[in-house]
């Protein structure tokens, strides 16, 4: 059932070819005329489009192998100087490369969806449902194959290494971690669950009871697990060491000077913040209390810096704090469990739900960080399907603005609803199978609350579509639908990451395990 189940979908993403793009894609074909054209020493300096090349060097090198054979569809696409270049033959490779690659993602969902099986005991029964729900994935499906991205790609690598770490291969884990990490350093952010879990689960080892035998520490297993990474950001890094670029390199992977929020909000935390400062500074306005004039707006729909009007203006450094924060108390709980990949998932998924929540300038992409782990332990409790069902719904919604064009409309509905519809079933199927259905008919694996909050997403959707332009404020207030979705959202992420993070710190004695 795998291969028919990956070719099937295969084909359905090459029907997206002719679909709109966004300046993403213009970027990845900017990255394969660098690679391509320029010498090695040259990528991280060259300019010429203003979509310089900010991925670590691995991905730049994945981009080198691309154009290798890019070359034999259009070489045209492969000169620095064709800003915007997008033949019929350009657009072919650059939409095929990404359903290609996509097979990456789909081993990966594979061998985690096998180990998902083993863990619950009914493999049959799990592994098919939950590898469609995983990679059917409409929202990301919508974002590489319209919009335009390798996250497939990706989280395809994400999916090998915490298989392996839940074989117990955790040296193959951390080579495929590191490996990730060079293509794209958003996955620093989970990089602490991993610390964590090598080096209280692999270099230390516990009595009986549970307690540290800190005697046990292994040198050997350090140095192993060092000389892996070491070696894999050797190789990624080296070239541009050897030549004294390293300054210029992270550079361009932290540019510091784009503000707190993207253009579009991504619903979190600094979205509500953010929201509380507009609803604030429009009061005081009307006061008399405060005036504004001079300062950058944030709802200008421009990546800047900008002042919050009332609130404290926040700088990268508050942000890293405040992730820093957030994901302690899963770390901790995480140290106090040892020796359970399923825990060291759970930490994975509450990592990528504080950065998602408060890191600097946050792609609303960035939710995969949450849904697409969190997809692995939905079978695991009855608490983590419901937090899933809430995120993917939620997550996948508030991606809805990046298909802005009324041709993708029709497509993001209806991909939006049939996943929704098919994860719900399966998850409903898993958990509820033979239990009395609710008086009050509601979302499957939902309270009445969390029912109503989202099929409140109607509304907001129906608003964004048509009333902001039947009450005729497109001009006046052109942010406000894409404000209101991600301050809605940002309301639904908000709850699903408290509860699940409530769930994890109240369960930490059920999940630990004795040392194997």
């Amino acid at each position: 059932m795998f291969w028919p189940v990956v070719l099937g979908i295969s084909c359905v993403k090459l029907l997206l070819i002719p679909a709109y793009r966004s300046t993403d894609f213009e970027v990845h074909r900017n990255w394969l005329a660098i690679t391509h054209s320029l010498p090695v020493d040259q990528w991280y300096f060259e300019k010429t489009s203003q979509w310089t090349l900010d991925y670590p060097p691995l991905f730049a090198w994945f981009e080198w192998l691309l154009a290798k054979v890019a070359w034999y569809f259009d070489p045209k696409m492969l000169d620095v100087r064709n800003l915007n270049y997008a033949s019929d033959m350009t657009v072919l490779f650059q939409r095929l490369s990404v359903v290609v690659t996509d097979f990456v993602f789909a081993y990966g969902c594979k061998i985690c969806c096998e180990q998902v099986g083993r863990s619950c005991g009914r493999r049959e029964d799990v592994v098919y449902p939950l590898f469609l729900v995983l990679f059917g994935n409409a929202g990301l499906i919508l974002v590489d194959h319209i919009h335009f991205q390798y996250n497939g790609f990706l989280y395809g690598i994400m999916f090998l290494s915490v298989a392996r770490l839940l074989q117990r291969r955790e040296i193959e884990a951390a080579f495929w971690f590191s490996v990730l990490l060079n293509l794209k350093h958003i996955y620093l952010y989970i990089a602490p669950a991993y610390f964590i879990y090598y080096l209280r689960s692999y270099c230390l080892s516990s009595t009986p009871e549970g307690h540290i035998r800190w005697q046990s520490f292994s040198l050997f297993r350090f140095v192993k697990l060092g000389v892996t990474v070491v070696t894999v950001f050797g190789l990624s890094f080296g070239p541009f060491i050897m030549k004294g670029q390293l300054n210029q390199v992270l550079f361009r992977l932290f540019p510091f000077k784009r503000g707190l929020s993207h253009a579009y909000w991504a619903p979190n935390f600094w979205a509500l913040y953010n929201f509380a400062d507009k609803v604030l500074e429009f009061v005081g306005g009307r006061m008399g209390w405060l005036t504004t004039s001079g300062r950058a707006a944030m709802t200008g729909g421009l990546v800047q810096e900008f002042d919050h009007a009332v609130l404290p203006s926040i700088s990268p450094q508050i942000t890293l704090i405040a992730t820093l924060i957030s994901i302690v108390p899963c770390l901790v709980n995480l140290w106090r469990t040892p020796h359970n990949p399923w825990q060291f998932v759970r930490a994975l998924v509450l990592c990528g739900f504080g950065s998602y929540m408060f890191g600097w300038h946050v792609h609303e992409k960035a939710i995969f960080l949450v849904i697409l782990p969190l997809g692995l332990l939905c079978m695991q409790r009855k608490v983590e399907a419901q937090v899933f069902v809430i995120m993917s719904i939620v997550g996948h919604f508030s991606l809805f603005p990046l298909f802005y064009t009324s041709h993708e409309t029709p497509i993001k509905v209806f991909a939006f609803l049939l996943h929704a519809v098919y994860t719900t079933t399966v998850l409903y199927n898993h958990w509820m199978e033979g239990r009395i259905s609710p008086l009050i008919p509601r979302i499957p694996l939902c309270s009445l609350a969390e029912t109503v909050y989202l099929i409140g997403l109607i509304p907001v959707f129906l608003y964004e579509q048509l009333g902001h332009s039947m009450f005729g404020l497109e001009e006046k207030m052109p942010f406000l639908p894409l404000m209101l979705i991600s301050v809605y959202c940002g309301l639904g992420v908000m709850y699903a990451w408290l509860k699940y993070y409530n769930f994890v710190l109240l369960n930490t004695r059920k999940g630990k395990k004795k040392n194997h």
